[in-house]
């Protein structure tokens, strides 16, 4: 597999989170995968799995406001614009290495208003 830059790999993450694209992330979590947020901290991969995946494929859209490569870190705020266009804002930082995504965080923000 050719290698892919971790800014590349973590934006299409994003991506394939909007398109259900479940394949993409058995290939690109790592094994010891771990994800964490307010709600959910420190879940395993197939703990994500289950918590995570049945939102996915729902047509989310991401616009990046921040997509910053550091080491093997990528920090990325987002705004998420959901099918019904309720719209958010979030922070995350994802540790990367070798096309594998070894770890996510999430920061939720603040709800977009309608005219931003």
């Amino acid at each position: 597999m050719p290698k892919i830059s971790p800014r590349r790999l973590a934006q299409r993450s994003y991506e394939a989170f909007g398109a259900g694209d479940r394949k993409f992330f058995e290939q690109h979590l790592a094994e010891d995968f771990t994800f964490s947020s307010p709600l959910d901290v420190g879940l395993d991969r197939e703990g994500y799995f289950k918590r995570c995946c049945p939102g996915a494929g729902q047509g989310q859209e991401f616009k990046f406001l921040r997509l910053i490569e550091h080491d093997d870190e990528v920090v990325a705020t987002y705004e998420i614009t959901k099918p019904n266009g309720e719209k958010g804002r979030n922070t995350e930082i994802l540790r990367i290495k070798d096309n594998k995504i070894l770890s996510v965080e999430v920061y939720f923000g603040l709800g977009v208003l309608a005219d931003h």
